[in-house]
């Protein structure tokens, strides 16, 4: 009997079952990511130290704390060591971004109103999709482009009461700079899904920390701003970092920065049970045609999915 008459065994393609559950895991875990960043602004409202830099960073350092103590709980001093040595040039890509981000953010609201910075933010599913399609041909379908298009629609109208004509060139260009930042990061996440970015975000804030330490008037805030600063580092930035992380690297770059826009959504949310500030029509009506839009989309896809494990079944 010839080789050639022994039969091959067949080649395992993707479980689909899996492939399913990981993705359904990566859009809870960057949901859970848009919950805690969300909560940003009603705890900052909570703040009384005067002075952005210094609120950066305590937020930054506890950040940075909470994410280091994650990595040792869960991996342990030895695995938390390989992660670091891990995570290459690609993982220093996304600490540069995310540290880019995080402090251009406050430099860019002194420059221009929330507003500008919401909207233009809201295009961060759009360029991460454009990344990918461009530099690694990653196929975005139809149905992703068009929950693209109504989010940013939808993000247009939660701001468009605050829109006024003053426009300021540094303070927009900071602010698209944070969104080709953060695109950026998501991408190079999900392309890199085999290594734990982690320690990257740990890097990001760490480095957030150091330049705001030489951006800061002071250091000392009252035992009330160090509780409220501890949870804004830790469950707000820190907690939000990790799930975005974990998660961008199970589904499409498109996706995990479509899901990320919840986070303005569900912002004026907080403020309104902590604060009682009722949210202005606009905003509600903005925040439903978003929170529609990928409610419908989750649902395409998890359809999608179903129908796709139905024929290898």
């Amino acid at each position: 009997m010839s080789l050639s008459a022994v039969p091959l065994p067949p080649v395992a393609g993707p479980d689909p079952a899996k492939t399913s559950s990981e993705a359904a895991l990566g859009c809870l875990l960057v949901a859970g990511a848009a919950i805690a960043w969300s909560t940003g602004g009603a705890l900052t409202r909570f703040v009384e130290a005067d002075d952005n830099w210094t609120i950066v960073f305590w937020r930054s350092v506890f950040a940075a704390l909470f994410l280091i103590g994650f990595m040792l709980v869960r991996d342990g001093p030895r695995g938390t060591w390989r992660l670091f040595q891990n995570m290459g040039l690609a993982g220093v890509g996304v600490a540069i971004c995310f540290a880019t981000a995080s402090s251009c953010f406050i430099i860019a609201l002194s420059y221009t109103t929330v507003a500008n910075v919401l909207l233009l933010q809201a295009g961060v599913p759009l360029f991460a999709a454009l990344i990918s399609w461009v530099l690694f041909r990653e196929r975005i379908g139809a149905a992703t482009w068009i929950a693209i298009a109504v989010v940013i629609a939808g993000v247009a109208i939660m701001v468009s009461d605050s829109l006024d004509g003053a426009v300021s060139p540094i303070g927009d260009m900071l602010a698209l700079l944070i969104a080709i930042s953060f695109a950026i990061a998501t991408v190079i996440t999900r392309r890199k899904a085999h290594l734990r970015m982690t320690p990257a975000v740990f890097l990001g804030v760490a480095m957030a920390a150091c330049f705001a330490s030489m951006m800061a008037d002071r250091f000392a805030v009252d035992a009330r701003d160090f509780g409220l600063l501890f949870a804004l580092g830790a469950v707000n930035l820190g907690l939000g970092l990790a799930f975005f992380v974990s998660g961008a690297r199970l589904i499409p770059s498109a996706l995990a920065a479509l899901i990320s826009t919840l986070e303005p959504v569900l912002g004026p949310v907080w403020v309104w049970l902590l604060h009682d500030e009722v949210p202005a029509p606009r905003t509600v009506i903005g925040g439903a045609i978003i929170l529609a839009a990928l409610l419908v989309h989750f649902g395409w896809e998890y359809s999608r999915q179903r129908r796709a494990a139905a024929r290898w079944s």
